[in-house]
């Protein structure tokens, strides 16, 4: 494969929300992935023949509501129980990953600071991972869903303030 179609899909890959791209040429297979070596998931698996380009959602807060007291992410979180401020959304439907790999430490937790652009979870869906970035910089108020659990389209993932 000619090193100028290499850097054509590496812009591609960058100008997309794509967490990871894989073309076959014939006998030929380039594969490039927005993870560093050290944040590669250790539990992925082959990636999807045709992905779709993923799309990060972020909406305000419809109504103000009381903070939770509870540390445990409930089931499925009510749009009248979520802490005021925006809500992170699954911009798809998959399997919620809150850290690159089982052994290591949540990208995020209750309480953190974060900065526009920084990584939230993962979402697997059809074998592709997809990073899960805020669009705003605060203080993260509630996790929403628990690691390894499915999410639906539009769920709230995460509160931040």
């Amino acid at each position: 494969m000619d090193l100028r179609k290499i850097k054509k899909l590496i812009d591609l890959l960058e100008e997309s929300n794509l967490a990871e791209l894989e073309i076959k040429e014939g006998e030929e297979i380039v594969r490039l992935s927005r993870y560093p070596k050290n944040m590669a998931p250790a539990y992925a698996a082959a990636p999807a023949a045709n992905p779709a380009p993923v799309t990060h959602t972020i909406a305000p807060q419809a109504e103000p509501a009381q903070a939770s007291e509870s540390s445990s992410a409930p089931p499925a979180a009510d749009i009248k129980d979520l802490p005021p401020g925006t809500t992170v959304r699954s911009p798809m439907v998959g399997t919620f990953y809150a850290s690159a790999n089982p052994d290591s430490p949540p990208f995020v937790t209750v309480g953190q600071k974060i900065k526009a652009g920084d990584t939230l979870g993962i979402i697997e869906a059809m074998k592709m991972f997809n990073q899960i970035d805020s669009e705003v910089s605060g203080t993260v108020l509630a996790v929403l869903v628990e690691s390894g659990h499915p999410v639906e389209f539009d769920e709230p993932l995460f509160v931040i303030g």
